[in-house]
């Protein structure tokens, strides 16, 4: 983890790319799948204690491109509408199974009232109201939440909950809600 870490402080000061752990699933960059700039970035401290699951009330989508064109459309909504300084999510994963760069690691999110100081969020690209998200993609959550205990991110006594247990929302959808229940570090009483 000590190498991770330095790793990153030194790709920050450089402009060098970093490798992940072997635990990681793919994990596609802002600048990969057209990200704007954000207007401000605030961060958050690490190791953080809460992950909250949402889903986005969208199209699902299958492939790199599709994901990519849904994401610009959060983020120019998140930004031009609600006024946010980027897109709201940590972290969004895709029905390809990639997990999307989002205001990324260590930064504070715009997902959870009350919660963003002290939570990454991740967001499930679709509509898990009424179906259930893919294998693929309950895969690549469970990847990504053990890299960012590897990596140092997430507390490895982090709480998991629904963005509905916090705030007034359907989200992350009744589905996907039933399916984060039964991972290990599900929070039931946040």
């Amino acid at each position: 983890m000590k190498f991770v870490s330095l790793c990153m402080l030194v790709a920050l000061a450089i402009g060098a790319n970093c490798s992940y752990p072997s635990v990681c699933p793919k994990i596609v960059k802002r600048n990969q799948w057209g990200a704007k700039a954000p207007q401000e970035v605030d961060y958050v401290i690490i190791p953080v204690e809460y992950v909250v699951i949402h889903h986005t009330v969208t199209d699902t989508c299958s492939s790199e491109v599709s994901c990519s064109n849904i994401l610009s459309n959060i983020q120019n909504f998140h930004m031009n509408d609600l006024k946010f300084h980027d897109i709201g999510y940590n972290f969004a994963i895709g029905g390809d199974g990639a997990v999307y760069e989002g205001a990324g690691w260590h930064k504070i999110g715009a997902h959870t009232r009350g919660y963003n100081t002290k939570s990454m969020g991740i967001a499930f690209i679709g509509n898990y109201v009424d179906k259930a998200p893919s294998a693929k993609q309950l895969q690549a959550l469970k990847n990504f939440l053990a890299c960012g205990v590897e990596l140092g991110e997430l507390s490895n006594r982090y709480n998991l909950i629904g963005a509905r247990q916090v705030g007034s929302t359907q989200s992350p959808g009744l589905k996907l809600y039933q399916e984060i229940q039964k991972l290990p570090h599900f929070k039931k009483n946040p």
